[in-house]
């Protein structure tokens, strides 16, 4: 069986399709590549951001559930997603971007050699920015050419994400038993793991706390985090590992972008295995990619009742041109 290959993407919760679709697009400058629905709810938004073309470890993607409530950070979640640039000068470039903008932020840090750009959204849902300088390991993508931030700065993929656990002796355990990652790092209750090449693009930060309440799920947070396979070939090769270790899980499934796998490993934590391919290219004109509600094929005969329930947004890209705007 072969190892992860590192990210592939994460999916959280948005109070509004329509504000999330206008920060990723022109303050973040992320291309969305899939304006779908989500496959076990179809009255529900499923928005994919990610580089130039929807490379497997770049996408940022969005639930819209009708009527959920404002979650709560806490302990026993994945807490943070992370975005990767090229350079400790991109940076600085977001840091004024961010202050031109009003997007509430924490200021350049260091983590574990890195230096990084913790802000947040208008829902409160946690992110950073990360530097590449001197990074190796997983490959990071290619920046949206014809979006409004220069190649230079623009975010080209996903970094660590930042997990929250009170338990940490199991959360430790199950990602070294059940999927080879490696401790390589410890600052004060911050852990750090990596597997693969590692890199950026391969790595889980771990926080050990016990001290907040547990957090609940919600908009403003994150619903799950995948990690990339190779192919169903090998993601049936995890199905029977699950099954060895006796890890409940959800089979197979074919979510026709990818194929999937999702287990629960902690509370409010849930981990998706997803396939590298087929990808985003195949049923959407690379020009027009995410201006047009996309559906898998099986959906396709419902396609009347989506367009019903779900409102429509406006994502038209291709007939505007963007300045790329420097700070």
């Amino acid at each position: 069986m072969e190892g992860l290959r590192g990210l592939h993407h994460i999916t959280a919760i948005t109070s509004s399709a329509e504000k999330n679709y206008e920060f990723f697009t022109y303050v973040l400058g992320m291309r969305l590549v899939k304006k779908t629905v989500n496959q076990d709810d179809i009255q529900t938004y499923h928005l994919f951001f990610a580089d130039d073309k929807g490379s497997p470890g770049t996408d940022m993607t969005f639930f819209d559930f009708p009527g959920i409530p404002k979650g709560s950070h806490g302990t026993d979640e994945i807490y943070r997603s992370s975005f990767r640039v090229p350079s400790d000068a991109a940076l600085d470039y977001w840091l004024k971007r961010f202050d031109r903008l009003e997007v509430k932020h924490q200021g350049i840090q260091d983590l574990f050699g890195k230096k990084v750009l913790p802000f947040v959204d208008f829902d409160d849902q946690k992110y950073q920015l990360i530097s590449d300088e001197h990074d190796s390991g997983v490959a990071s993508g290619t920046p949206w050419q014809d979006g409004p931030i220069p190649l230079e700065y623009a975010i080209t993929g996903l970094g660590p994400i930042h997990i929250r656990i009170s338990d940490f002796e199991r959360m430790k355990t199950i990602l070294e038993r059940v999927y080879s990652f490696k401790e390589v790092d410890k600052d004060d209750s911050l852990y750090l793991f990596e597997v693969g090449e590692g890199g950026n693009g391969a790595r889980v930060i771990v926080e050990h706390n016990t001290l907040l309440p547990q957090a609940r799920q919600g908009y403003g947070t994150v619903h799950h985090a995948a990690f990339r396979v190779a192919d169903e070939n090998e993601l049936n090769k995890w199905v029977d590992w699950y099954s060895n270790i006796n890890l409940p899980n959800s089979g197979l499934v074919d979510r026709f972008y990818f194929q999937s796998l999702y287990a629960r490993v902690a509370p409010q934590i849930l981990f998706e295995l997803a396939t590298d391919g087929p990808g985003f290219m195949g049923d959407e004109p690379y020009e027009t990619l995410g201006e047009n509600l996309a559906l898998p094929p099986f959906l396709e005969n419902q396609r009347e009742q989506i367009e019903q329930k779900v409102r429509h947004i406006d994502t038209v890209r291709s007939t505007k041109t963007f300045e790329k705007e420097y700070e």
